[in-house]
């Protein structure tokens, strides 16, 4: 194999890695500046000099200085200069970068005329406390909403503002059954009685009213699902109504009663039976042009319903957790995994459970007694219930002779865990550059020892994936970094 770099099948892409790496020199860094393809990505670099700044302010391209603006590393001096920008995509962007920015920056962007930079203040934790409490009378309902919706422990005065706005989506956002931040608000009790006649702030509170019979019998016949899921939950619901909700057309409701620590094992199984067999066929998702509204609907709750049974869990369960550990619920069993009083035998035997999720979470809750060979088969047999990036080898690492020998393990998921291993012998590394399955080449690209034949043969990788991360290895020889740009032409 020659260290002559070939041309990448993915240029454009491989000089938005290389705008990344951080050994690329300060000249070439310049010249990135002229790139007119990609998101900018250079100017998010935390090493630019003034003098570089300046310049791609000059430069004027959208996505470098929106890219700029988001730069966690940009001087003050800079910021306040790009409050003047044109663009107000811009200047939202500088709400996002602003993590420890000065009273001044924020002062000057409340009074932008352009909502969505208003918006991102609403969002920002980081913006003053006394000027975050103006945005609950901004003339736009959207920034209020958004307010209410992610600043979840503002003073009981703003929380009162947004919970009797004029706007039912403020009301909706301030009295919600989701909010973007934990903990959730907590209600003012004298205006529970409104909130609960108003159909708009009605479901978001339930679970802060007392509840009455009479109250449990009216909510009990909503035709707001989300009422009733909030009344299935409640603590002081009557057992005739706990049963008659047990029955109720919308699985998501009957999940709320299948949780309760005092549903009758009859109607728990009942309710769990109801949930398995509404498993829709595998192609649902591909046919939905298929379906009508109706259909539609019900296969989506029903859909929702059995991810929210796979990743529910009980803190009762958990408080209390030796009834539990040979429950037929899976969700019962990881609850029970959470404790981290188990006796040595009970831990034993849920590391070893049939369910993915309940292995894990035992493994997580007892991480001092588990040994490499228990870490590697947790993490081999990870089954999530739903998409996510985490493994459990992120918080149960793998010693180096494990990742060693997992360089030729045949599962290939399994194989891109050995570049955690930074002292990866080069056999093994260059046998993973040449792995037939790119996520095992994407995991090796960004390797200190990838030698630089491999490397550059990386860089044509018909992956863009691959080829991005190679671009931004610091060990990537500067002549091959001349050749990316003068054939991007920069």
């Amino acid at each position: 194999m020659s260290d002559v770099m070939p041309p990448p099948v993915h240029l454009d892409k491989v000089v938005e890695g290389l705008a990344e790496n951080p050994a690329l020199p300060a000249e070439l860094v310049r010249r990135l500046f002229a790139c007119r393809r990609g998101f900018g990505s250079v100017a998010k670099r935390p090493d630019l000099t003034d003098d570089m700044i300046a310049e791609i302010i000059a430069v004027d391209d959208d996505w470098l200085t929106h890219s700029l603006a988001l730069n966690r590393s940009l001087p003050h001096a800079f910021r306040m200069t790009l409050t003047e920008h044109p663009d107000p995509a811009t200047r939202a962007a500088l709400v996002v970068g602003a993590d420890n920015a000065p009273r001044e920056l924020f002062e000057r962007l409340l009074g932008d005329t352009d909502l969505r930079v208003r918006e991102h203040l609403a969002q920002s934790d980081h913006v003053p406390t006394d000027l975050r409490v103006r945005l609950a009378a901004d003339p736009d309902p959207k920034v209020r909403a958004t307010l209410a919706q992610w600043w979840t422990q503002a003073p009981e005065a703003v929380r009162r503002l947004l919970l009797t706005d004029p706007e039912d989506t403020v009301r909706a956002a301030a009295c919600a059954t989701y909010y973007r931040w934990l903990p959730h608000p907590v209600l003012p009790a004298d205006l529970l009685p409104a909130l609960l006649a108003d159909p708009v702030t009605r479901a978001g509170a339930v679970r802060h009213c007392t509840l009455d019979a009479d109250t449990a019998r009216r909510l009990t016949d909503a035709p707001d699902e989300e009422v009733r899921k909030e009344l299935a939950s409640h603590p002081d619901l009557p057992p005739p109504l706990r049963d008659t909700l047990a029955e109720d057309p919308s699985p998501r409701v009957a999940l709320r009663i299948f949780a309760r620590q005092d549903t009758p094992e009859p109607a728990r199984a009942a309710i769990h039976a109801q949930l398995l067999s509404d498993v829709p066929a595998p192609s649902w998702l591909t046919d939905l042009q298929d379906l009508e509204d109706d259909a539609f609907e019900r296969q989506l709750t029903s859909e929702i319903a059995r991810l929210e049974f796979r990743t529910l869990r009980l803190p009762w369960v958990t408080a209390d957790p030796l009834p539990y550990v040979d429950s037929p619920y899976a969700c019962f069993r990881a609850s029970a995994a959470m404790s981290d009083c188990l006796p040595e035998p009970v831990v034993a035997r849920l590391l070893d459970d049939e369910e993915s999720d309940v292995r894990t979470t035992m493994a997580l809750h007892a991480r001092d007694r588990i040994d490499p060979a228990t870490a590697e088969r947790i993490d081999r047999s990870y089954r999530p219930a739903k998409r996510t990036r985490w493994r459990p080898a992120d918080d149960l690492p793998l010693p180096a002779d494990v990742l060693r020998r997992l360089a030729t393990d045949p599962d290939p998921r399994m194989r891109q865990l050995a570049p955690r291993d930074l002292d990866l012998p080069v056999e093994l590394v260059r046998h993973l550059a040449a792995d037939p399955d790119q996520t095992v080449r994407r995991a090796i690209a960004p390797h200190p020892r990838l030698p630089t034949r491999e490397l550059t043969q990386l860089l044509a990788d018909p992956s863009e994936s691959v080829a991005i991360a190679a671009a931004g290895n610091p060990n990537l020889p500067p002549e091959h970094m001349h050749r990316l740009l003068a054939l991007a032409h920069l």
